[in-house]
């Protein structure tokens, strides 16, 4: 190549000079967003620091009126969000995750995705046989048929022609009024009655026994252990529920949840079975769980939640209340509690039984409380025509030794705190309070 043909006429000089300039002004253009959105992340996370350090009662402890208007009941009801579910503790279950985790794999919402996917296997090179598009459209044709089902679930007449004894008619009187009790609140504030997504979710909290056609919505410290128990015996999993330890009741994965079945089955089982949810006064519970998770040793709850609990709440808090998580005091926890900016998430175990088990999406047949547990538990074995033998089991399942929670107990509690702190209380389980026509406690 002679050196006259090296040389770049001014037409490509010019070319070059303004493609290097181009390039080099948009460069520039996003080191200057780069810069800014690091300075602007900064910020936000030293305000977002201020705001969540440190126990700010003026900030997150408003009360809340305690008569709510119609509309606002409503929202609290039909706007509940089963994505915020809490399964059972890790140490208990091995499935514990915090409140805000979600099942997303099984959001039944039908995404423009879902809705392209028939077309997209009949254009496909390669595409499957007419028998796999016929069942994947049949599949279809099941999602739409129950994404669209009406709720709440059919409430039905409970099934009394194996009622034999004469003793169950005061108990009989009562379950009535609870059922009208609850039906006619969600008819009156329910507002909304079709709920078309996050299903499994929504029934994830619910056991299945197949054999007597029982679903059991789990309630944490409202004799939930004692009913898993009555569950293994049912399934023939066990000859009596004395003998079933502890650990064999939350580790053990001997029960079968509702979420486990595919759309027809829990379609199947909510529209035929007898559906059935214990509860408790919601102070009680609370004080119960609070005694049970951080009053003992337990290698869970003390790392996860009372660590973050003492870390956020207790000033000047000692180097081992911080390594450990051991000693969180009550009013502690209840800070914790009503905490907008939590620093760790919810727990099934005092969690609002109507963020639980739904109780005005799925009707439930039978109610029964924590109250009257005993007597109501063994009118509802005879109902579904349990073995004669099968009693509910009255012992405490963990902790035999200490006093069980009732309202003296509570009041031990409570007095520790402010008025306004009990009261903040009592407007967090509002719902659960008029659901199940629990009378306002003393504040």
């Amino acid at each position: 190549m002679q050196p006259s043909e090296m040389v770049m006429n001014p037409k490509q000089v010019f070319l070059s000079v303004l493609i290097f300039g181009v390039a080099g002004l948009l460069l520039f253009m996003y080191l200057q967003v780069w810069i800014e959105e690091q300075h602007t992340g900064r910020v936000e996370k030293r305000g977002e620091q201020k705001v969540t350090s440190g126990w700010e009662p003026v900030k997150y402890l408003r009360t809340v009126p305690r008569i709510m208007s119609t509309e606002k009941i409503q929202e609290h009801i039909t706007n509940q969000n089963p994505k915020f579910h809490m399964p059972e503790d890790i140490r208990e279950n091995r499935e514990n995750l915090l409140l805000n985790s979600e099942r997303s794999t099984r959001v039944l919402t039908k995404t423009s995705h879902s809705q392209g996917r028939d077309q997209a296997l009949s254009n496909t090179t390669g595409s499957p046989t007419e028998k796999s598009i016929e069942e994947y459209r049949g599949a279809n044709t099941l999602f739409n048929k129950f994404s669209k089902m009406n709720w709440p679930v059919d409430i039905h007449p409970l099934n009394k022609s194996l009622v034999k004894d004469n003793k169950w008619k005061k108990t009989d009187e009562t379950q009535e009024k609870r059922r009208s009790f609850l039906q006619e609140f969600c008819k009156k504030y329910g507002g909304v009655s079709r709920h078309q997504s996050h299903l499994f979710n929504t029934v994830s909290r619910i056991y299945v026994e197949d054999k007597h056609k029982i679903l059991y919505c789990e309630v944490p410290k409202a004799g939930c252990s004692n009913w898993k128990r009555i569950l293994m015996v049912l399934n023939g999993l066990a000859s009596s529920a004395y003998n079933i330890s502890h650990d064999a009741v939350h580790y053990g994965k001997h029960l079968k949840k509702l979420d486990s079945f595919d759309l027809k089955g829990i379609y199947t089982r909510l529209n035929t079975y007898t559906k059935a949810v214990f509860v408790r006064d919601p102070m009680e519970r609370l004080v119960s769980a609070f005694r049970d998770k951080f009053e003992h040793p337990n290698s869970y709850y003390h790392p996860v939640f009372g660590r973050a609990i003492i870390k956020k709440y207790r000033p000047n808090a000692c180097e081992e209340a911080l390594l450990n998580g051991s000693g969180v005091k009550f009013k502690e926890f209840i800070h914790y509690l009503l905490d907008s900016h939590r620093p760790v998430g919810m727990d099934i175990h005092w969690e609002k039984v109507s963020k639980l088990c739904y109780p005005c999406l799925i009707n439930y047949d039978f109610v029964g409380k924590f109250e009257t547990l005993e007597e109501d538990a063994n009118y509802f074995l005879q109902m579904i025509g349990a073995p004669k033998e099968l009693k509910f089991p009255n012992f405490k399942d963990r902790h035999s030794s200490d006093e069980r929670t009732n309202a003296q107990v509570v009041r031990q509690y409570l007095k520790d705190l402010t008025r306004t702190e009990r009261q903040l209380i009592y407007d967090f389980y509002y719902l659960d309070y008029l659901m199940f026509n629990y009378t306002t406690p003393f504040l």
